[in-house]
């Protein structure tokens, strides 16, 4: 990149824009804290729910709890043949009922109104839709807040529910609105943003769930309730950002507005590029149909960019990092570190920094090769988990490769598949398909998230330390797969791409099946 790139780079870099981004990832923190902040106080919550519910507490380290998954789940070892009286399995299973509904009713709040994004954000617009879905979260924040007052477990769970909403909708939202008013130079960099909000939502949660903070008995509902003060931030701050100017100009045909949003975006900078690109996508969107969700399955031509957009969620969801700090603190444990929740906290803070790293990275390498050298990285990692953990009882030393192997997990995890999926697939798709693309692929996205937190425990539970290889397993398809269908959208222009697309799949007819893995993406879009 020359000098002049540079400092036009800085140029496109103003006040608004940095506003405007900051103010749009504040809903990926209120996801990243309500992922991480109901592990920490479990004990405490499960303790009032049982003076709540009129049953009989649970000790959990009286029948020897051994871990705690990331989605919240406690896993217990066989109590078969243990003095353990019918009154207290029977509380066991209430507790583990609602405390599990507490945990994953998250996700199916998710899960349901990612189906909405594309309807809400082009019938409000993305700014608007910002604020109206930020009122789920204050409400939902508000509940489990009071918690403490009421029927907490009924609170809490309703709580979750409505602030999962809120997620869901958000998590489509915000790609949306920042991969539209970025700068092509930084649309990648300012992507990763969205994985950036994530982990340091997860990071302060963690550190304020400590019990002398708020994780204790007197706290924990200001705890669960405080991303409320994020959502109400937010709303306010997005009174100040200017709507996208690309829906503006290609959905609304408002070309002044456009202008106007554009010039407070880019401030000096001539705008004359951009406005020619959106007039070339508000031909294309017009003389193509109105994109559904079905007709993103339906339609071959179609069929292709939108399996690659799934398939980079499922790799984010199914790489295995949720089993990585499911078994992260017994790992420290068994290396010796005297207070393991700290060194947890320390992964979480190496995902912060390598998160920041990854935004640096995305834009001089590359979405394609980041993102399939992040998933070598977690394969190697991975098979040196695998091998520290089925010989920690035989090599005291294997404790500290399989420390080793965490980091490193973590550290690839996050230059890649953790922060791309989140933008990639605005860059894959136009205007017309893009809201139905982005909801699909959140909708993807919240059901993996479900199912590795409903199914992860019975699998580890079957596996043991094995159950690293399963991961292995996935990760070297997920390989293939990028290596062979993910294209490279680095430093191009929505319709650059297009045009990409258009050539290859014109130069496929003549040759081999095998080179129209990827020609078909986005094809139609300009046809």
């Amino acid at each position: 990149m020359n000098k002049t790139s540079k400092m036009q780079e800085e140029k496109h870099l103003t006040g608004t824009l940095v506003l405007s981004v900051f103010t749009a990832v504040l809903g990926f923190f209120q996801y990243g804290y309500n992922l991480g902040v109901i592990n920490a106080p479990q004990m405490v919550i499960e303790a009032h729910y049982s003076r709540v519910l009129g049953i009989a507490s649970i000790d959990r380290s009286a029948i020897n709890v051994s871990e705690t998954d990331t989605n919240g789940s406690m896993i217990f070892p066989d109590l078969e043949g243990q003095d353990v009286s019918k009154s207290v399995t029977s509380s066991h299973h209430i507790l583990t009922m609602y405390w599990s509904l507490s945990v994953s009713i998250f996700a199916i709040g998710g899960m349901i109104s990612s189906f909405t994004v594309g309807w809400i954000g082009d019938k409000l617009g993305r700014v608007k839709a910002m604020l109206a879905v930020n009122i789920l979260s204050i409400i939902g924040n508000l509940l489990m807040g009071l918690a403490k007052f009421g029927p907490s477990h009924i609170l809490i769970i309703a709580g979750r529910a409505i602030t999962g909403l809120y997620c869901g909708l958000s998590s489509g939202l915000v790609p949306m609105y920042v991969g539209e008013i970025s700068p092509t130079a930084l649309r990648g960099a300012l992507g990763t943003l969205h994985q950036l909000a994530i982990v340091t939502g997860i990071l302060i949660s963690q550190v304020l769930g400590l019990d002398f903070l708020l994780g204790n008995d007197d706290k924990w509902p200001l705890l669960l309730g405080l991303s409320g003060a994020a959502a109400l931030l937010q709303f306010f701050l997005l009174l100040l950002c200017p709507e996208s100017p690309r829906y503006l100009y290609i959905k609304l045909g408002k070309v002044e507005e456009a202008k106007k949003s554009l010039k407070r975006l880019r401030g000096d900078c001539d705008p004359t590029k951009e406005i020619a690109e959106m007039e070339k996508e508000k031909e294309e969107a017009a003389s193509e149909k109105k994109v559904s969700i079905r007709q993103l399955f339906r339609f071959s031509s179609y069929r292709q960019p939108i399996i690659v957009a799934l398939m980079v969620q499922i790799s984010q969801q199914f790489s295995g990092v949720n089993a990585i700090f499911y078994y992260s603190t017994n790992i420290f444990v068994r290396a010796g570190v005297d207070q393991p929740v700290y060194a947890t906290i320390g992964v979480g803070v190496v995902n912060t920094i390598f998160t920041v790293t990854s935004i640096f990275l995305v834009e001089k390498t590359g979405r394609r090769s980041l993102f399939i050298a992040g998933l070598i990285g977690m394969l190697a990692s991975a098979v040196a988990m695998t091998v520290g953990l089925v010989l920690l009882n035989t090599f005291a030393w294997m404790s500290y490769v399989s420390m080793v192997a965490v980091f490193l997990f973590v550290i690839f995890f996050e230059v890649g598949p953790g922060p791309i999926p989140w933008f990639i697939v605005a860059e894959l798709f136009s205007q017309g398909p893009r809201p139905a693309a982005i909801a699909i692929a959140g909708f993807c996205n919240w059901t993996c998230n479900f199912i590795i937190g409903m199914c992860f425990q019975y699998i580890a539970d079957l596996c043991g330390p094995y159950v690293f290889m399963i991961f292995a397993i996935l990760l070297l398809g997920f390989i293939l797969f990028a290596h062979f269908k993910v294209p490279e959208t680095k430093g191009k222009s929505f319709e650059e791409i297009s045009a990409e697309f258009r050539r290859k799949r014109r130069s496929a007819i003549k040759g081999p099946k095998a080179a129209t893995e990827l020609e078909d993406l986005r094809g139609s879009q300009e046809a």
